[in-house]
């Protein structure tokens, strides 16, 4: 991002300009460049990253994201202030422990609007320079098409009204206007042609007690189309990715496919997921995968209490650092009647040399080098368990994904064809790590994942 100062002779942005920096995934600093002479001052310096600066309208200040770097797998961003020169630099934000983004001016430079996640859900709050906060705004959504994690943009208008994507649990976003005097107007209408006349599901909240530590887990569950309670209904488990993302009550293309087909979907958030402050983020810091399992089976035990889900038809599936905790589960359990492994990391060992941002992994997930670690990860890796997996897996990745690369997928499935356990292994065309960049993809994935669970659901209980 770049920003101009108020007599556009200089240009404010974010970089590391060390020699070293391919080594330095998590810092940046803050530099000021003449567009006249082209003389480059570095304004900050201080230990983890400085980004997003944004000069304020009056002049005055600048405002940017960054944190002190202390090297934790979850770290939040704050909003930050300072002169021009980069003295008297300020943290705004330090008493919200949740995620930071997308810092915005007011028109007047008073203060900075914000969004952040919160217990699932994301928000706009706004801070002014002397440090006073203001929450929940206003909540967006609406933007992750394909599963319900927490999404949303807002601008500012020259007035301080706030457009943004409204959050709505069965469409994707609107565009919604809210004004100084805090009402909300819709302004748009974009989904009913396709969804208007269709019957989605509907979400409950559901909190269970960790069985680790007591802590409250949240998560929700989507019902079928014309859900009957009196029927038995089978439950799919969906985890999320990350780890350090969270889930809510969000609208989802691929939850609602899966409820529409007749299943009672489930997502939570478990320790390591963010919007619950810092603390939990990192209670898997070093050791991932490892009680998100336990919290995950704790939500399982509190779907299959309700009278109407199917204990015999339980199915998980989850992508990414959710394909990590289904082959991690499957390690540990032989309760689910198949599952569905997506862009896993399978082998820590493997990955650490092979993924995109190995420089990350290795400084921030891993307590040293990978060849210093082999014992550590190897207890952390899915692969250890796979002598004990029985449950029927279907393995499904991108085949240009460079984030959790297809060799892992690949490790997996051919552990479990050694193993003699029913397996197959998808590998989508073009697709990167982010499959539902396109629809047809999404739509692939989707329905592979369903036509798995199809083959091994059995009827009544």
């Amino acid at each position: 991002m770049l920003s101009w100062t108020p007599d556009s002779k200089n240009i404010l942005f974010s970089a590391d300009r060390h020699e070293d920096w391919q080594s330095r995934s998590r810092e940046s600093d803050i530099y000021r460049i003449n567009i006249d002479t082209g003389e480059t001052v570095n304004i900050t310096s201080k230990p983890g990253p400085e980004t997003r600066p944004l000069i304020s309208p009056n002049g005055k200040h600048v405002a940017f994201l960054g944190f002190n770097d202390k090297k934790m797998s979850s770290q939040n961003y704050d909003i930050f202030i300072m002169n021009i020169d980069g003295t008297r630099q300020k943290n705004l934000t330090k008493s919200l422990d949740r995620p930071i983004n997308s810092p915005k001016w007011d028109s007047k430079g008073k203060g900075v609007y914000f969004s952040y996640d919160d217990h699932g859900q994301k928000y706009i709050g706004y801070v002014s320079v002397k440090g006073k906060i203001k929450t929940k705004l206003a909540q967006l959504g609406g933007q992750s098409l394909g599963r319900p994690y927490t999404s949303g943009e807002f601008a500012v208008t020259n007035d301080n009204q706030l457009v943004f994507t409204q959050a709505n649990t069965n469409r994707p976003a609107d565009l919604a206007l809210l004004s100084k005097r805090g009402k909300v107007t819709k302004l748009t209408n974009l989904n009913e042609d396709l969804l208007g006349h269709k019957k989605t599901a509907n979400f409950k909240a559901l909190t269970v007690k960790s069985s680790v530590d007591g802590r409250e887990i949240q998560a929700w569950y989507a019902l079928p189309p014309h859900f009957d309670s009196s029927k038995k209904y089978p439950l799919i488990l969906e985890i999320h990715g990350g780890p350090h993302t969270a889930y809510g009550p969000n609208f989802s293309t691929e939850v609602q496919l899966m409820a529409a087909k007749g299943y009672v979907v489930v997502w939570s958030n478990p320790r390591g997921s963010t919007s619950y402050g810092e603390d939990f983020a990192n209670l898997i810091h070093h050791k991932y995968p490892s009680e998100d399992h336990n919290d995950l089976m704790d939500v399982v035990d509190g779907m299959v209490r309700k009278e109407f889900i199917d204990k015999n038809n339980l199915f998980v599936t989850g992508g990414s650092g959710g394909g990590v905790l289904t082959a991690w589960m499957i390690g540990n359990t032989d309760r689910f009647k198949a599952a569905v492994v997506a862009k896993p990391v399978i082998n820590w060992l493997s990955f650490a040399l092979t993924a995109d941002a190995y420089p990350y992994f290795a400084e921030y997930w891993m307590p040293g080098m990978p060849w210093e670690q082999a014992d550590h990860l190897w207890k952390h890796s899915p692969l250890s368990l796979v002598g004990n997996v029985n449950t029927p897996t279907m393995l499904l990745t991108g085949e240009v994904d460079y984030r959790t690369p297809m060799s892992e997928t690949e490790q997996y499935y051919q552990a479990l064809q050694l193993r003699g356990v029913e397996s197959a292994m998808v590998r989508i065309p073009k697709a990167s790590h982010g499959i539902a960049a396109r629809p047809s993809n999404l739509i692939q994935k989707v329905g592979n994942i369903l036509a798995w669970f199809e083959r091994y659901k059995t009827d009544g209980e």
